[in-house]
């Protein structure tokens, strides 16, 4: 190509799905271009004596058939695509040569002048794939593309890039986790639901700062304040979002943390198969590991713990309604992470403790995990009760007991009261 080097490239979407495709080489060029081309569906062969570990897991799982031996002419016969990227410049050359003969789309990693085509930098959002190739009087800039690529993408997730589009939107709702309270936290496919949603149901510990960020024309509902006269709370919510989804509005659920980790995320689910309306669930990022990870804390860590239990500790231990084996937990070495226990913490470590815990092992409380106010309080089993009240500990919190909170990078220097 290097006579034609002052017209651009034409670009093109190749539709490769059955259609054979040749990856010359099996190192890290190969590594980082073959997920696509199997995403792709393209039927693909690799030709190369050797492969990095990740080329060679993707053929033990059958994803390509690997032919482990040098190119050879007439490995391109049939081809729609190859890409060359071995470290071998002869058989490179040998394969752009072939390439060109049967009028194969050729990409080269080594010499893009010697290609019949170019690979853009791709991105992809939600149905959307972004591809940029940049030309400029020195030749194709791949940093430049990789830039351009990335500030597409980020804008189209978080709304900067306007995009109208239109789309028949059946009712519906989206329970999404929206994490443990750091706006950046959320998914971008829970993001992205957001961005189109005509309702928003959200929870008190919902990551506020995503509002602010919504449409004026979108509806934002305060769950906490959904009167409910003679129905639970939990009914009324599930009213709310029955009655919305009916009026035909794209209705979503925005809860902190993961909908489904004491989220009460399937009653909701429930209630609105139960009434015919779809439902998707959009996973969150939970407290119970990041907000110990965001204060430094492993939930799990090589030769101190090896598992890790949540446990929700809204229901004292003495209290009949609870479902927790206390005793089972006080015997298990590895880490217990409680969620919503702040007020309950006290007579939970005197239950471990009688139940044979050591008094002496760490403890860890994180309020407002992930956020600006994030703040660390340390005790011991023995004292956190009292911790928990002088350091006026406030939900939400985490609370993270085991040898994993002496862990962490700043705990050689933390002395536990």
């Amino acid at each position: 190509m290097a006579e034609h080097a002052d017209h651009p490239a034409y670009p093109v979407g190749l539709r490769l799905s059955g259609r054979r495709a040749v990856v010359v080489g099996g190192g890290q060029v190969a590594q980082r271009r073959l997920p696509a081309l199997i995403a792709a569906g393209a039927d693909i062969v690799l030709v190369s004596p050797a492969a990095t570990p990740s080329v060679e897991a993707m053929a033990d799982a059958g994803e390509i058939r690997w032919e482990r031996r040098p190119y050879a002419d007439g490995d391109l016969a049939d081809t729609w695509y190859a890409l060359v990227a071995s470290d071998d410049t002869a058989a490179n050359d040998a394969a752009s040569a072939e390439a060109e003969r049967t009028r194969t789309w050729c990409v080269r990693s080594d010499n893009a002048d010697a290609a019949t085509a170019w690979t853009p930098a791709t991105g992809r959002s939600e149905g959307v794939t972004v591809a940029v190739l940049t030309t400029d009087a020195q030749g194709r800039d791949p940093r430049h593309s990789a830039a351009v690529r990335d500030a597409i993408v980020e804008g189209l997730r978080d709304g900067t890039l306007a995009a109208p589009h239109h789309r028949t939107r059946a009712p519906g709702v989206a329970l999404v986790g929206g994490g443990p309270g750091d706006p950046d936290l959320i998914t971008v496919r829970g993001r992205r639901l957001l961005a189109e949603a005509d309702v928003v149901i959200a929870d008190r510990l919902g990551p506020r700062d995503l509002l602010d960020e919504l449409p004026p024309h979108v509806e934002v509902i305060d769950a906490a304040k959904i009167p409910y006269g003679r129905y639970m709370a939990q009914e009324a919510i599930n009213n709310a979002l029955i009655e919305h989804a009916k009026a035909g509005k794209a209705v979503v659920r925005l809860k902190g943390g993961d909908p489904f980790v004491f989220g009460r995320g399937m009653e909701e689910a429930q209630a609105l198969a139960a009434e015919g309306i779809p439902c998707t669930v959009v996973p969150g990022i939970s407290s119970s590991i990041s907000v110990p990870g965001a204060a430094g804390i492993p939930v799990t860590h090589r030769g101190v713990a090896h598992e890790f239990t949540v446990v929700s500790g809204h229901v004292a231990p003495d209290d009949e309604r609870s479902l927790v084996d206390w005793e089972a937990l006080a015997r298990l070495r590895g880490t217990l992470v409680l969620l919503m226990a702040v007020d309950k913490i006290g007579a939970i470590a005197r239950t471990l403790i009688a139940h044979g815990k050591s008094p002496e092992t760490p403890v860890a409380l994180v309020q407002e995990g992930t956020t600006a106010a994030q703040r660390r309080v340390d005790a011991t089993l023995a004292t956190v009760g009292e911790r928990a009240v002088a350091e006026d500990v406030r939900p939400p919190a985490v609370i993270v007991i085991g040898d994993v909170v002496a862990v962490g990078p700043e705990a050689a220097g933390r002395n536990a009261e």
